[in-house]
């Protein structure tokens, strides 16, 4: 049977018959996107063109018919009979003609008066289907009122799943697993479900639909229970957003006891649960694997390793890439491929490379051949003949990059050329992001001009890598540049292309450009993160607007978002610069939010120190205990450092002791800053003492220690005690630095003077 579609100027769907050819034609008029006035549609009278193939010639090019009388109809194959009402066929040109059609589907008839979408009979012949709705053959006779869009149905046609009686009655007609079959729930659903389940086509979408929308298991999924096959159970269990629903749903298949379980559902779910970090879980289904007799694939191996690399558990991923091994299951491209990524993430790039040779080679592991059959190689040159995906290649790419070989991955590029596999745009944003980090400008405009020649447009992250190569190499206005060009790509900067441009202004103080680049994040709805928070801070305030710098910080600290260590940030912010009360304020805006850490009260201790505020920050590091936080390291060094360079080594000492009684000095740095405090005051007594209490503690002192005692000597001219510390650092195997050196020759002169 063929159908002719022509367009229409109406919103309607006209279906014609002709009764003349064997098998029946359809010509189909189908509504344009654009909608016209009443006005226009009355004066634009179309007459539909039903051509008939019997005993004609007709011309056919993608799709495309062209009838006798010179018009361009579509010619679709279909199943299916129609008749008609008001219209007719003359039997020369077949062509029928038609009353006004007006807009919103309805016909006006000659008389005036108006019929809903469609003054035709919808006749369909049993044993033709169109969109899942089926009719028997009936005689034309007026259309029954209450028949929808203008189709008649003689006794029994199912909709979506329904009987339909003449009476219009609806029961339940489940012998079709393609319709949607429901009753009660599922009855009558409007399918909303998204682009993505449509593409599954069937009655996937509408399972999901029900899975989702109901509860029950046992009631969403009725309608389906007895016809559910692999593939669909495995479409359920992959399109779940929650792990909890898809451990429900792949329960409920084992409960039924009527569906075979295999090793794809299995790894379903140990993706779905490793993603959700659960590690117990993804163990428990395991051992019941085992228990039920399902043997792991390559892709189960595969699927274990990705997530818990993914999930920084590397080690644990090591070992079932060791158990894959130990099974003589070879990694395949994939598996290869995701674990050259957990080392590379690692940075452990090095390991990353050798895996990947080894594979090549057709080795699991040292020792163990690997059938080449399947994997395509041969003794000659393994990895030259290997036929690799392009994912493959810009995880090597990447890989290369990242370690800083630039000439391994330009010949995995020229490789990945040679082989006919086309790049794509990850492949060239691997390559741009390599040389411009390597500083190799020239090679990424030309790597720009093959990505044009090779028509792979840029995307987000292209622009983004751009924006922040130039910015790093102090071309800001190419860099801004880029950004323009992404806008006008019709590509939507997103929070990175921004940020990075934003930093970038921030540490040059270009204020104007920074605000412009904030009021269009503003619009477009995007965050500010904490790090560009804290860098504009800096900006306002080395710009010397300590007013905008202060209602920025405002801005963020009102709207409750920000975290301890963002407040950290614009205390430092402040400190360094010795607006100490500016410091303060933060720190005491910090207090009535209850965010403080240790980390608050070391920056502003710092601050006091800056500002020479021994006192308050003595007593700041004080007050810690009474707001249940115990110093660290860090805020202990940093006071001793602070009052050691003030020449206060009393008060310095004290802080060193009570650091040495909770077990946090780790080197001599600390007793060094004091001992050096008391060299240049002069009370070397004291440095000794201090100096000795140090090798008490089993902690040994560096060069720096030795050469501010053996400098403080020769100051004086004692040469016994400097000869007493050269002759002790020379036995810890310490090399004398250019200090020790110049302190030694001016000792010696003084001596040759005496």
């Amino acid at each position: 049977m063929f159908v002719k579609l022509q367009f229409s100027d109406t919103n309607c769907l006209r279906i014609f018959n002709s009764t003349k050819t064997t098998p029946p034609n359809v010509g189909l008029s189908v509504t344009p996107p654009i909608k016209k006035s009443d006005d226009k549609i009355k004066q634009k009278q179309q007459k539909q063109v039903l051509e008939c193939p019997s005993g004609r010639q007709m011309s056919k090019k993608n799709g495309i018919v062209q009838g006798p009388s010179g018009r361009i109809v579509k010619d679709v194959k279909f199943g299916g009979s129609f008749g008609t009402r008001g219209g007719t066929f003359n039997g020369k040109n077949w062509v029928l003609e038609k009353e006004n059609v007006n807009e919103d589907g309805l016909l006006k008839n000659l008389d005036g008066r108006v019929e809903n979408n469609g003054s035709y009979e919808g006749i369909m012949m049993s044993a033709g289907e169109v969109n899942g709705v089926v009719g028997e053959l009936c005689n034309r006779s007026p259309l029954p009122e209450g028949v929808k869009n203008g189709v008649y149905r003689k006794g029994k046609v199912r909709q979506n799943g329904c009987v339909r009686k003449s009476g219009g009655n609806t029961e339940n007609h489940s012998k079709s697993r393609s319709e949607m079959r429901s009753r009660g729930v599922v009855e009558e659903m409007k399918t909303k479900c998204s682009t993505k389940w449509v593409r599954y086509g069937g009655c996937i979408p509408a399972m999901l639909e029900a899975v989702e929308t109901v509860s029950d298991l046992d009631e969403a999924l009725k309608p389906w229970e007895m016809t559910l096959t692999n593939k669909e159970r495995s479409i359920l269990l992959k399109e779940q957003l929650g792990w909890e629903r898809a451990v429900e749903i792949f329960e409920w298949f084992k409960r039924k006891g009527c569906y075979e379980v295999n090793v794809i559902h299995y790894n379903i779910m140990l993706r779905i649960l490793g993603k959700a970090r659960q590690w117990c879980e993804v163990e428990r289904l395991w051992v019941e694997m085992g228990k039920r007799g399902i043997k792991p694939i390559n892709s189960t191996y595969g699927t274990l390793i990705d997530v818990y690399s993914k999930g920084g558990h590397r080690d644990k991923a090591m070992k079932w890439l060791e158990l894959m091994n130990e099974h003589e299951l070879e990694p395949d491209e994939v598996t290869m491929g995701i674990v050259v990524q957990m080392y590379k993430k690692a940075g452990d790039f090095k390991t990353a490379e050798e895996f990947f040779k080894k594979w090549s080679c057709s080795n699991s592991k040292p020792g163990n051949a690997i059938s080449r059959s399947k994997t395509g190689v041969n003794d000659s040159n393994s990895s030259e003949n290997l036929c690799l995906s392009t994912y493959t290649y810009n995880t090597l790419i990447d890989t290369y990059g990242k370690a800083g070989k630039l000439q391994e991955a330009s010949e995995t590029f020229e490789k990945m050329l040679q082989k006919g596999i086309v790049p794509t745009t990850v492949t060239f944003n691997s390559m741009i992001h390599m040389y411009g980090n390597n500083g190799q400008l020239d090679k990424v405009a030309s790597l720009m001009q093959r990505m044009k020649k090779a028509k792979c447009s840029p995307d987000t992250r292209t622009y983004n890598i751009l924006i922040s190569l130039h910015a790093k190499h102090n071309d800001i206005e190419l860099a801004a540049r880029y950004l323009t060009k992404m806008k006008e790509a019709s590509l939507e900067p997103d929070a990175v292309s921004y940020r990075t441009l934003l930093y970038a202004f921030s540490i040059r103080h270009m204020v104007a450009e920074a605000e412009e680049l904030i009021l269009e994040m503003d619009e477009r709805g995007l965050e500010i993160d904490e790090f560009t928070q804290s860098s504009l801070t800096r900006m306002y305030i080395e710009a010397g607007l300590l007013e905008r710098s202060w209602s920025w910080f405002e801005r963020f600290h009102v709207g409750g978002n920000m975290t301890s260590e963002c407040y950290s940030a614009n205390i430092d912010a402040f400190g360094e610069r010795g607006y100490v009360l500016l410091a303060e304020k933060v720190f005491n805006c910090c207090l009535q939010v209850k965010k403080l850490t240790v980390h608050e009260f070391n920056v502003m201790i710092k601050a006091y120190g800056i500002s020479k505020k021994f006192e308050q920050a003595c007593c700041l590091f004080d007050s810690m205990e009474k707001h249940g936080l115990v110093p660290d390291r860090c805020g202990y060094n940093s006071l001793v450092q602070i009052l050691a360079s003030a020449d206060l080594p009393e008060k310095a000492i004290v802080y060193l002791r009570k650091m040495q009684e909770v077990g946090l000095v780790s080197d001599c740095s600390p007793f060094c800053a004091v001992i050096s405090s008391y060299a240049k005051l002069g009370r070397m007594d004291m440095a000794v003492g201090l100096y000795k209490e140090m090798i008490g503690y089993n902690i040994k002192p560096d060069v720096i220690v030795y050469g501010v005692l053996i400098n403080a000597f020769a100051e004086t001219g004692s040469v016994n005690e400097a000869t007493y510390f050269i002759k002790a650092m020379r036995d810890l195997g310490l090399p004398m630095n250019t200090v020790i050196c110049k302190s030694l020759i001016k000792l010696s002169t003084q001596k040759w003077d005496t």
